[in-house]
């Protein structure tokens, strides 16, 4: 890489959640301890509507039990920090008996400056 060339990468975050319905899939399921399915479930219906395409995060939480993400998200950003994200802002609004999908608006913003 070139010395005279600086940048910075950041990326905007805009999370909407509500509660689960049908069509059940979205960017990210927030499975509750005692939601009506469990993430082996969720696990399936993903599989089925959309093989190969979510990740299930099984979480060590007060309230949550699993998060359901679709995987090219990780391609944004990386998992630990997404996964910190949605439990910050859906941890808010979760609760044990809920499934909560989340849609995530995400875009990659670069900003690089050369020395001319």
């Amino acid at each position: 890489m070139d010395a005279n060339v600086t940048g910075n990468r950041k990326a905007e975050i805009i999370m909407r959640l509500s509660e689960f319905e049908m069509p059940p899939m979205q960017d990210v399921l927030i499975v509750g301890r005692q939601a009506p399915i469990g993430p082996e479930a969720a696990r399936r219906m993903a599989d089925i509507l959309s093989p190969e395409q979510y990740d299930v995060v099984k979480l060590d939480h007060a309230k949550i039990e699993a998060l359901v993400i679709r995987k090219s998200l990780f391609n944004f950003v990386p998992k630990d920090k997404l996964i910190t994200l949605i439990l910050e802002e859906g941890g808010k609004i979760a609760n044990e008996s809920l499934i909560v999908k989340a849609q995530l608006s995400l875009v990659l913003q670069v900003s690089k400056s050369v020395e001319v």
